[in-house]
Parts: C-alpha cells; structure tokens; sequence
C-alpha cells in the first residue's frame, strides 16, 4: 500500500491538496495511507519551503501548488 504524506500548515492550499487526494483515491479505486504533516519540524526534514507538498512513499512529487485530481491518480 501506497503512503501519502501532505504537508503543510493548515492553509487553505493544504486543505485543498488533502481532499484532492482523497477525490483521486476514491475515484481511482486504489487505497493508501494518507497522512496530513503540519509540524514544522517534520516538514523541514523534507528541505521544503514552500506548501503544500505531496509526498508519495517518501519521495516529494509536487510542492508549492494544489494538484488536479488527475494529476494525483496517475501518481498513484
């Protein structure tokens, strides 16, 4: 199973990215472990400065913007 990590803040964008993926899992069918990372020290350990961040099995696949639904199931 997949791990999916978004960080960020809790800003609109943030929020934004998390119900996104959970559109593309719902839509692809696929299942994964979707985790929402708002402390700022376990953000910094992924040497971002800007949010959101999707995280997929620990490698960062999109920074600083929402993605589209699309866009995440093909990274699934």
């Amino acid at each position: 199973m997949k791990t999916i990590k978004i960080l960020g803040m809790g800003c609109p964008s943030c929020q934004a990215t998390e119900d996104v993926v959970r559109q593309a899992l719902q839509q692809s069918g696929k299942e994964a472990a979707v985790e929402k990372v708002e402390d700022i020290q376990e953000i910094m350990k992924y040497n971002v400065l800007t949010t959101p961040v999707l995280v997929v099995d620990e490698e960062i696949k999109i920074k600083g913007r929402v993605p589209d639904v699309n866009e995440v199931i093909e990274l699934l």
